[in-house]
């Protein structure tokens, strides 16, 4: 179920929004939802990005173990080659 929401907008956005949505043959409350859903994905998956960062950050951190950056880049060409590796060991 949808509710609605209402947003302040200043002139000049206003009138660029319906400038676009206009040249565009779609509604601004369109263009507005699109703009909004678009923006929450990116970020949702900034956050996801971060949060697996974070933890792959602390598990080296309790662990000690990693690749180089030679095997890291050699095991990437590898597939970027068309190969099916396995990615190699980790290390201390």
């Amino acid at each position: 179920m949808a509710t609605a929401t209402s947003i302040k907008l200043g002139d000049d956005l206003k009138n660029r929004l319906q400038h676009l949505a206009e040249s565009r043959r779609r509604s601004a409350h369109w263009l507005m939802r699109e703009a909004i859903t678009q923006y929450v994905e990116r970020e949702e998956k900034r956050e996801t990005y971060l949060r697996d960062a974070q933890n792959a950050w602390d598990e080296f951190q309790r662990t000690g173990l990693h690749l180089t950056q030679k095997e890291a880049d050699d095991w990437l060409a590898q597939l970027e080659a068309g190969q099916d590796v396995e990615p190699p060991e980790c290390h201390n």
